[in-house]
């Protein structure tokens, strides 16, 4: 298995929904590159495609034409199995509604990935401990998402996202359900991670505040990449 360098490449990407002659073209012409340690957000309006590219760099969906390169393998030509394995090593995950499991208390939630890798009990506690600590939350650990507020279950994703050190992250509107004060307070914590770590972050969004704070911001607008904008330094 290829080690997650957190660099993606998109080459010539169409995609549609559909089946047969009746098909929905989502995505046209997609060229990308993002660079190891970026920060980049996706922005476009709703149906621009941009959750559409979020799903094929995840390798979620396949295109149906073109490459996605990511972290040196061409996972557009993994099957499931590979790409699964794949996404375990390289990969982590932070959405919107910050899919926690309810019975389950913070550290628990944490330590699901290291499970998955087959990390034994008392090092998979340990990293998640660490990293529930790393994200403000050594107060919480032993309590469910409905014990927590909002902002504090993002960090509880942020922090199972990280716990498996994984090269890229990809977000789909991480501070979409958060208040402006929380939306900034999970904003500066995923780039402190992105900054000591040297993590990837991938960010669909709508939030002004979160494409401001970019590095880089790569505009979608019906299917097609319309502009490139990077932060001044």
């Amino acid at each position: 298995m290829v080690n997650s360098t957190g660099e993606l490449t998109v080459t010539g990407v169409n995609h549609s929904y559909g089946t047969g002659k009746i098909k929905v073209p989502v995505l046209y012409d997609i060229n990308l590159h993002i660079n190891k340690g970026e920060f980049v957000a996706l922005c476009g309006s709703s149906g621009s495609g941009k959750s559409t590219l979020l799903n094929l760099l995840a390798g979620l969906t396949k295109p149906e034409e073109g490459s996605v390169m990511v972290s040196g393998a061409e996972i557009s030509s993994y099957n499931e199995n590979e790409l699964c394995m794949f996404r375990r090593k390289n990969m982590g995950f932070i959405f919107q509604s910050y899919n926690l499991l309810p019975n389950l208390t913070a550290l628990e939630n944490v330590e699901l990935p290291l499970i998955f890798a087959g990390e034994s009990k008392k090092k998979r506690r340990a990293k998640a401990t660490e990293i529930l600590h790393r994200v403000g939350l050594e107060g919480r650990i032993d309590h469910r998402p409905n014990e927590l507020s909002g902002g504090q279950q993002q960090r509880v994703s942020i922090a199972r996202a990280l716990v498996n050190q994984p090269g890229i992250i990809l977000a789909d509107e991480p501070t979409g359900n958060l208040d402006s004060k929380t939306e900034q307070e999970i904003l500066l914590l995923m780039r402190e991670m992105n900054k000591e770590n040297g993590t990837t972050f991938i960010i669909v969004t709508h939030e002004q505040e979160v494409a401001e704070q970019s590095d880089r911001v790569i505009y979608l607008q019906d299917g097609r990449v319309v502009q490139k904008r990077t932060r001044p330094a």
